[in-house]
């Protein structure tokens, strides 16, 4: 015997207006970032790139030192850092055009290497573009590059005096005749070494020369351009004392001669650090920039 089991219809609504309890699954927390890992410090490379110089320099002073133990006209470590103490405490003084301190001069020499420098970029830089680029330019100018380029920079020193009839525009036509070679050669061999592809398309295309030039050579040539002008802002800063020495004037290269008719053998030693580190800060700061503007492939 079956029996049957009847709901009554409000046992229906009542099942269906129940609220229905979903379970929900139990969070889950996401995995937290793992810290980037940090490379030691290396400390090797730092005092591969310390040391050296550090110990050569100390050789420097000790090797100096032993050989001015027994006194003479040279000075000893000890006595030129100390005329240095002297002399860096006022760096700026002014006692008349003879007498001016250590930092007129660095600056009247920077004053005129920029000159001479800023010239020789204007005229060289689009020079070797053009040798680079024609090729007869290039034979009408290449041999008188090649003669004149070797030629001693206080040998153009007299012809400056004979034009301008003043020293300083002398020690500027100087810096400029010996600061362009390199420019000039580094800026065409750049030009030179483009490849002929490049230009091929850019027959293509028509582009106008103008646009061949800005928008083809200049960034391929870019890096060879600042290698010439790194070359002649250090031929311009070696040039300028020696052509100072014989002009007069204020500036660190008659500073050094005019120290020398005091036999002041002291400053002259702190002239010739002050002339290298000068030196080494411009040769630094063009290393630089042509390391930003050169392009790896």
């Amino acid at each position: 015997m079956v029996s049957a089991v009847f709901h009554s219809p409000s046992d229906n609504v009542a099942a269906a207006t129940a609220p229905v309890t979903v379970s929900r699954p139990a969070a889950v927390e996401a995995p937290k970032a793992a810290k980037p890992r940090r490379d030691p410090f290396d400390w090797r490379a730092l005092m591969m790139r310390v040391l050296p110089p550090v110990l050569g320099m100390a050789a420097l002073i000790g090797l100096w030192g032993i050989a001015t133990m027994k006194g003479g006209a040279f000075p000893t470590p000890a006595a030129t850092f100390d005329a240095a103490v002297k002399l860096f405490a006022d760096p700026f003084y002014s006692n008349g055009p003879n007498d001016q301190g250590i930092g007129w001069n660095i600056l009247n020499s920077l004053g005129r290497v920029g000159m001479g420098f800023g010239l020789a970029a204007l005229v060289g830089i689009p020079l070797g573009f053009v040798i680079g680029r024609f090729e007869f330019a290039s034979r009408m100018v290449s041999p008188l590059i090649a003669l004149l380029k070797p030629v001693s920079p206080l040998a153009w020193l007299p012809i400056g005096l004979l034009v301008f009839k003043s020293a300083n525009p002398a020690a500027i036509w100087t810096i400029f005749i010996c600061s362009i070679w390199p420019m000039v050669v580094n800026t065409a061999v750049g030009v030179q070494r483009v490849p002929s592809d490049y230009l091929n398309v850019a027959r293509v295309l028509k582009l106008s020369e103008w646009k061949v030039i800005t928008r083809i050579l200049l960034p391929a040539v870019l890096p060879y351009v600042l290698t010439g002008v790194r070359l002649s802002v250090g031929t311009a800063w070696l040039v300028i004392v020696a052509a100072e020495m014989l002009t007069g004037g204020v500036g660190i290269g008659f500073w050094v001669w005019d120290e020398w008719n005091n036999l002041n053998v002291a400053h002259i030693i702190i002239a010739i650090f002050v002339i290298g580190t000068v030196g080494l800060l411009l040769e630094w700061a063009l290393m630089s920039l042509a390391k930003h503007f050169t392009f790896e492939d």
